[in-house]
């Protein structure tokens, strides 16, 4: 359930969006994104952010937004369009270029992160303190956070490591593509829209996404299984918000700071919260077809989690070689979640 803050949020942001422009129009850019624009996170999370910001500026700024890659290109390309100028700004899986934001993927390590909102905050303020400047120096990150726990749904039904064997399961992003392989399943790279052809077509065997995305792809009438855990999530992967950083230098000062005002640390728990509040209507919707759903309790989770371990050896090894300290990424990130465990 969304919490009051986050209602706030979305309730002023309807609130301000009737409101009649008073000035002209100065600034126009165009938000570019992958899914289509009915799915939770362009309706839900990115709709209320750039409407609040219209609203706000008073007209003077204008964000058009292109689901489904409108303009051209494909998801792993859109950073890149920001940076190069192609588009203004997007939101993004930031495991779609793997390997090219190293930092981040600590997020992504297995059986770590119990709740995105907390995870979420955590994230933000590691961009803030050093990843975002270290790894995102082309583009103005105005928020990051993680999705709510990752699922596994397959055409027969898993509930252990084994069951893996022989089966070709989609990954979100390298971290989770490392984890399968781990597990035992030969892992299939792809962004999320190609997902249900490769389904339809028996391309993967199965996916690995959350529950709230199954909506807009129609997995459940796709296959029957879905497979869930108690405790920490199997895995999560990071959205960045990101700027072409030009356009927002460019910008006078005013209204820089509505831009600032709704992003940030603010914006990056409201996103990963809603983004896992609509997990359990899309959850309904498998549920409601007679499809499967097997819940492991915590004995079997912490089975998955043991198995799991030489996921972070691995890690770790590849970031220290990279002169990047992993377990102190780990710890920092450990410790910030708990901080913010109270969210």
């Amino acid at each position: 359930m969304i919490n009051r803050r986050t209602l706030m949020y979305a309730l002023s942001a309807a609130a301000v969006a009737i409101a009649e422009p008073a000035a002209a129009q100065e600034f126009e850019f165009n938000l570019q994104s992958f899914l289509p624009a009915q799915a939770t996170i362009p309706s839900k999370i990115v709709d209320v952010w750039a409407d609040k910001i219209e609203a706000d500026s008073e007209g003077r700024i204008k964000i058009n937004r292109y689901a489904s890659m409108q303009l051209g290109g494909k998801p792993p390309e859109l950073l890149d369009q920001v940076i190069d100028g192609v588009t203004d700004m997007t939101w993004n899986v930031i495991g779609y270029t793997p390997g090219r934001f190293p930092s981040t993927e600590v997020f992504e390590l297995p059986f770590l992160v119990n709740d995105a909102k907390p995870a979420s905050a955590a994230f933000w303020t590691m961009l803030e303190e050093d990843i975002a400047e270290r790894e995102f120096s082309d583009v103005k990150v105005l928020g990051g956070w993680v999705h709510g726990p990752g699922v596994i749904h397959t055409n027969k039904e898993v509930t252990s490591p084994s069951d893996f064997n022989g089966m070709k399961i989609r990954g979100a992003s390298r971290q989770v593509n490392t984890l399968l392989s781990t597990l035992g399943a030969t892992p299939v790279g792809m962004p999320v829209p190609a997902v249900p052809e490769a389904l339809s077509k028996g391309v993967i065997d199965g996916t690995t996404i959350p529950w709230e995305v199954t909506k807009a792809l129609k997995v459940p009438e796709l296959v029957e299984n879905h497979t869930e855990f108690t405790g920490p999530m199997m895995y999560t992967v990071t959205f960045v918000l990101a700027m072409n950083k030009g356009k927002y230098e460019a910008l006078p000062d005013d209204l820089k700071a509505v831009i600032d005002e709704h992003s940030g640390m603010a914006f990056s728990v409201f996103a990963g919260e809603v983004q896992q509040a609509y997990d359990e209507p899309a959850r309904e919707i498998a549920l409601d077809r007679g499809n499967n759903v097997v819940t492991l309790d915590a004995t079997q989770s912490q089975a998955w989690a043991d198995a799991a371990q030489p996921v972070y050896k691995s890690w770790i090894a590849e970031m220290n070689e990279n002169g990047i300290d992993g377990q102190a990424l780990i710890d920092r990130a450990k410790a910030l979640m708990a901080e913010n465990s109270g969210l």
